[in-house]
């Protein structure tokens, strides 16, 4: 039974308490003083967000009663036949789906950082209950682009088999980046393939080429400084787009020693920035995990985290990286950043958490104590000028504005400056990307990122038009005209509010971390689309990917991009319904077999090891990168697919257990994994799973984790459902 502290009105979960009163807080800080405002937000807001809620499923009731009503008269909904796109949106219109069209608002934010603003590059996510790859994450400001090529199938497949150095693997790596130098970092003659030798001489980089000739850098402004003696440097700065590139010089390395010019590495600045993310790549469901996730963002601001493993039979403590010190061409000391920028993802409007307990005896919003508690540790590591803070799961104007509200009292409650926390808004939501104009115009002088997710927002797409008709298969999703419109809409709208060079558009997650050719073929549509950032899996990933932006000018492409027109409304307003009759029968059955595998694969490692985000194995064997936006799209598809007479309940039923066989065979050889079967009905994992496909219409927006908190805590034991849940019976379809 938890622990309660009455402080100043509300109840406080006693490990948060403790954290908050011995860690978090400054000493001389008054704790009476703190609670007693911590409570006044909760008092004053919480019934306002209850009302965003509640006019969520007002919204959707709504919709699902036009759609109903669409289907059984044959007026026509917005599927594309027997469409009047028309008739459609006046309906949203009507019910205060869409709010009245709004001029582009120029955002006025300040204090930007220029990982946001001037600077373009990849963005990673990591969750934040995973010390080890929260450091990882922190320190992938730089990476190595000889390990990032020689140890993933970027240049050649890699060889399971293989031990140690492949020497002809090796020098395919070393002249493929010696390519890329004469791409990004050109010489006035000759190239940098073969060169003997780099020096500064006189502020300027002398390159000595393959055939003893000396030559300059054909833009000298690309050399911004070097470590070590002038006439031998042991690394040499470049930079090209604002991004720096550091070429290692060792010739006692093993790479170095074959060099002609003893480059031994050349590094990167890879993830300009990381999000230390609360929210989809976690499994908190109580005060512990919570206090748990608190503490390790408490010592990512302080910097005094650290994290010891065994690898290989030797102890590794990670810590955060320190700053990178050069000199500048004319001999001045030069500083550059050795860690991401860090922005905190907190958790979504939608969840509540008995962590604390209001006056009612309610458990209090997430959104509003991650607000408090993850401001409250990034002021503890001093003067806090500037904390970007993403919100994801907003849904329209007024709820952006509910929470710019709550900023501004946060930062009353720490004594903070108007603005200093700045906001990520993600546009993952239907109603969200439909206003978005208006959602960026609340948030004007807060708004330092924007961007879009495929996997929630087609979650959300599905779930808002349930009941429309049958919804395409997931692959052919983002072919479809509202995907199209979407994902242009957004960086459009962006730029018209003076995004550019202001503050970051971002694109999705690369979900294949093994796949990094096809990373390099592909995720180059992301700044040639405009996005200043992109979400990539892991910083080998970010390292690759930093290619892209070496490669593209994004700004100048944002230029270009911001001539042109907005793509229309009803385009995004276009509901990606097909027709069954078309589909074959084998095709529907895949189709549900891999939406199920993803199912099980990803709920059975949340709710019985707690592992929010995890590399799944998907029906076919091909790890693909997954957290609750995945679980969202594929439970709402089957569920629409259930609805329309697609599958049936008992061929969902039958090939779910075919697929938990499969996920138990695929994880095998974790020693903490616990089968679902024989005894299915036992499992909670496989129960929760059934709970969110059969009463996928019924959950609200389609959102996942009221189901998995439910069955986490059940299995840490943490209430009776454990006691119950054999008996509990299978949920219907809805």
């Amino acid at each position: 039974m938890t622990d309660y502290v009455d402080a100043g009105g509300v109840h406080i979960a006693r490990p948060l308490y403790d954290f908050i009163t011995n860690e978090a807080l400054d000493p001389d800080a008054s704790v009476t003083a703190f609670w007693a405002g911590f409570a006044a937000i909760v008092h004053d807001l919480s019934p306002r967000r209850v009302g965003l809620l509640a006019e969520r499923d007002r919204l959707q009731a709504a919709i699902d009663e036009w759609h109903r009503d669409a289907r059984s008269t044959g007026t026509g909904d917005a599927s594309g036949s027997g469409t009047d796109p028309a008739r459609y949106r006046a309906h949203l219109e009507q019910i205060g789906y869409l709010v009245p069209a709004v001029d582009p608002a120029s955002i006025t934010t300040t204090n930007v950082a220029p990982e946001l603003g001037e600077l373009a590059g990849p963005q990673l996510v990591v969750p934040v209950t995973n010390a080890r790859y929260a450091l990882n994450a922190v320190n992938a400001r730089w990476g190595s682009l000889y390990d990032a090529l020689y140890g993933t199938d970027a240049l050649a497949p890699v060889d399971p088999a293989a031990s140690g150095y492949d020497i002809e693997r090796g020098d395919r790596v070393v002249a493929h980046v010696r390519d890329l130098l004469d791409e990004f970092v050109p010489l006035i003659e000759g190239s940098h393939q073969g060169s003997r030798a780099y020096a500064v001489v006189d502020g300027e980089l002398e390159i000595t080429s393959a055939d003893g000739r000396v030559t300059n850098l054909a833009d000298p402004a690309q050399f911004r400084g070097y470590r070590g003696h002038p006439e031998a440097p042991s690394a040499v700065l470049l930079a090209r787009h604002g991004l720096h590139l550091e070429l290692q010089f060792d010739g006692e390395s093993p790479v170095g020693s074959r060099d002609s010019a003893s480059l031994s590495d050349v590094l990167l600045e890879s993830a300009l920035s990381t999000i230390v993310d609360f929210e989809d790549s976690v499994a908190t469901v109580d005060a512990d995990d919570k206090v748990a996730a608190y503490r390790i963002w408490l010592g990512l601001n302080r910097g005094d985290l650290t994290h010891a493993f065994e690898k290989q039979g030797r102890v590794i403590e990670r810590r955060l990286a320190p700053d990178r010190e050069y000199r500048s061409p004319a001999g001045a000391p030069l500083t550059l950043s050795g860690r991401s920028l860090m922005l905190v993802r907190n958790v979504g409007l939608h969840m509540s958490t008995d962590a604390v307990i209001d006056a009612a005896g309610q458990p209090v919003s997430e959104t509003i104590v991650d607000a408090v508690v993850t401001t409250l540790c990034a002021r503890s590591a001093g003067t806090l000028a500037s904390l970007p803070v993403v919100i994801p799961k907003l849904h329209g104007p007024a709820e952006v504005a509910f929470v710019v509200e709550l900023f501004g009292r946060v930062e009353a409650l720490l004594g903070l400056a108007p603005e200093t926390l700045k906001l990520g808004l993600m546009d993952e939501e239907r109603r969200t990307s439909a206003n978005l104009a208006a959602c960026l115009a609340e948030a004007r002088s807060r708004l330092v990122f924007v961007n879009t997710g495929f996997l929630d927002r087609s979650g959300d797409e599905i779930h808002t038009s349930m009941q429309a008709g049958p919804f395409v298969p997931k692959g052919e999703l983002r072919e479809q005209p509202w995907m199209r419109a979407y994902e242009r809409r957004n960086v459009s709208s962006a730029l018209a509010a003076g995004f550019g060079g202001r503050a970051q558009i971002g694109k999705g997650m690369w979900a294949m971390p093994d796949r990094m050719a096809a990373l390099l073929a592909q995720k180059i549509a992301h700044p040639q689309a405009g996005a200043s950032t992109a979400w990539v899996p892991s910083p080998t990933a970010a390292t690759l990917h930093a290619l892209h932006y070496l490669r593209v000018d994004v700004f100048a492409r944002q230029e270009v991009l911001a001539a042109e027109p907005i793509d229309p409304l009803d385009d995004l307003l276009t509901i990606p319904v097909g027709d069954p009759a078309s589909w074959a029968a084998d095709a529907v059955q895949r189709e549900l077999e891999n939406n199920l595998q993803s199912i099980l694969g990803y709920v059975v490692r949340w709710v019985d090891q707690g592992v929010g985000c995890s590399t799944v194995p998907d029906i076919e064997g091909v790890g693909l990168m997954e957290d609750r936006a995945t679980l969202r799209i594929s439970s709402q598809h089957v569920a629409n697919w259930l609805v329309h007479g697609v599958v049936t309940d008992d061929q969902v039923r039958r090939t779910m257990e075919r697929m938990a066989e499969v996920v138990d065979t695929q994880n095998s050889g974790d020693a903490g994994y616990r089968p679902m079967g024989p005894d299915l009905a036992s499992s909670l994992a496989y129960a929760a799973a059934i709970e969110l496909v059969f009463g996928g219409t019924s959950a609200s927006n389609g959102y996942t984790e009221p189901v998995l908190h439910r069955f986490r805590r059940a299995a840490k034991g943490r209430d009776r459902f454990r006691d119950d849940a054999a008996d509990k019976p299978i949920p219907p379809r809805v």
